[in-house]
């Protein structure tokens, strides 16, 4: 079995791109381009619009992060016990700093920031559409061979979920699965999902 976790609202309480955008971004822009996903933006065109709004250094938002970002309940424990990939459609840069905070090591796979100072692009980890959505997505970044666990909260899970073979889900995820009438087990803290896999 392979645990896969994702980030944002998953492994950390508050997702960290919302706090980064709502600290550093356009409030406007951002909110306008959320309504818009997955009717007139892909998820590419929202994060690449979003990002650009940000022009600060990285390190005074890496500074803001780590002292603002909480990771949920039992995160520790879990990666301990099952040595999950993080799989994130969020930034390498913005990540690694709150695992070295949390004295946490795991794999990592997600984006890159080119953190310019007029407006951050998103260098992508996969540039390719998935065959399955269309979209950029984490998919395509699944690990081979296995079971996959996959744990995740929001729009960007949705694609990789459907390819687990178990799927603990949260908020938006869980909304869509039920949507869809895909059954997946709610968690709320990891001290939920370590139990249910023991």
């Amino acid at each position: 079995m392979k645990l896969i976790l994702d980030w944002d609202g998953t492994v950390t309480v508050r997702d960290s791109q919302w706090l980064l955008l709502d600290r550093f971004g356009d409030r406007a822009v951002w909110r306008a381009a959320e309504e818009g996903l997955g009717r007139t933006l892909s998820y590419r065109e929202l994060m690449e619009t979003e990002m650009a709004t940000i022009t600060v250094p990285l390190e005074e938002a890496v500074s803001y992060l780590l002292d603002t970002v909480e990771v949920r309940q039992g995160f520790a424990e879990l990666a301990s016990r099952y040595d999950p990939l993080v799989l994130s459609s969020g930034f390498v840069e913005t990540i690694e700093p709150i695992l070295a905070r949390e004295g946490v090591e795991v794999d990592v796979v997600a984006n890159r920031l080119d953190p310019r100072p007029d407006g951050w692009r998103v260098r992508w980890n996969d540039d390719a559409p998935c065959p399955e959505c269309g979209d950029l997505c984490k998919r395509r970044s699944l690990p081979d061979g296995g079971p996959l666990v996959y744990v995740g909260d929001g729009y960007s899970d949705r694609c990789a979920a459907l390819a687990a073979d178990r799927v603990f889900a949260r908020r938006a995820l869980a909304e869509y699965l039920d949507e869809q009438r895909i059954p997946y087990e709610p968690f709320e803290t990891f001290d939920d999902v370590a139990a249910a896999l023991t």
